[in-house]
């Protein structure tokens, strides 16, 4: 970090010394560039121009980077800007760079600003760096509602009102350390804080087949349920399928049989169950299909 700073500093001064060029001169130095290949004279217009580096890095400040990165990068974009400038066009070579070191700026704020990845759709690259400025317009008369507020700036910007209140939230916000205390007492080390963050549920792919061994294995033993009699059913369903299963006692009471009858009749169900699930479906053991 030291040594970017030098080098940033190391450009603050070349482009305070750095003389400004009159029109003819800007045009020589880029037909010199364009005919010739001169690369001395491609990096003086470059550093004729580092003031404009330099105003436009002042003016992304707010989103909390390294005023130094910002003008490593603004140079960058400079130098693209200085390689593919058309002197015939009849265009200041100020006016063609500053969207070559805007975009050079905007694209490393987008990449850096937060270790969340946001939209890099034109509309969203719009969205983020206007978001704060309507927002602060619209507050400057009867500041509307939320809602009321994310509708005008989505209609302006060609978005949908959701990513208006989205990217306001990101804005909002800010990244946190995983080495962040959880709570206001919180003393936990490190690693325990990290240990709280492993998610137990099973991973996508084991959920997604359980539930379908789950969904085949209820048609199955809807299936073979039908090889039984009524009263085996019942008593099978009211015992065993059901989450708080009836008592031997109780549904004797309302069958009215004994409760050892009523557990005689499970047993021989459960067995003709057994016997239909692995004659319809062999090769799949029916204890782990009930």
């Amino acid at each position: 970090m030291a040594q970017l700073a030098e080098v940033a500093q190391s450009l603050v001064a070349a482009a305070m010394a750095a003389p400004y060029l009159g029109r003819e001169e800007e045009y020589a130095l880029a037909m010199r560039w364009k005919n010739q290949a001169d690369e001395k004279a491609m990096h003086q217009l470059a550093r004729a121009h580092m003031r404009l580096v330099i105003a436009l890095a002042v003016r992304f400040r707010h989103y909390g980077l390294s005023l130094a990165d910002l003008i490593q990068e603004g140079h960058v974009g400079l130098l693209e800007a200085a390689a593919r400038f058309e002197p015939d066009r009849d265009v200041r070579f100020s006016t063609y760079a500053t969207w070559w070191i805007r975009a050079a700026m905007q694209n490393y704020i987008l990449h850096n600003w937060s270790i969340v990845r946001g939209g890099t759709s034109s509309a969203q690259k719009a969205l983020f760096f206007n978001l704060r400025r309507m927002r602060a317009k619209l507050a400057q008369g009867s500041r509307p509602a939320a809602p009321d507020a994310y509708s005008q700036i989505a209609e302006i910007l060609g978005v949908s009102s959701g990513d208006v209140e989205a990217m306001d939230a990101r804005l909002s916000g800010s990244d946190l350390s995983l080495n962040a205390p959880l709570g206001e007492n919180e003393s936990s080390s490190p690693q325990e804080r990290m240990a709280a963050l492993v998610d137990d549920s099973p991973p996508p792919d084991e959920a997604a087949s359980r539930a379908i061994d789950t969904s085949r294995r209820a048609a199955w033993l809807k299936e073979a349920l039908t090889a039984l009699s009524e009263r085996e059913r019942r008593i099978l369903c009211e015992r065993r399928l059901v989450e708080e299963g009836a008592t031997l006692e109780a549904l004797g009471d309302r069958l009215g049989i004994s409760k050892e009858r009523v557990r005689q009749i499970e047993s021989r169900a459960l067995e003709k169950l057994r016997t239909a699930l692995a004659r319809r479906h062999p090769g799949n053991p029916a204890e782990m299909m009930l």
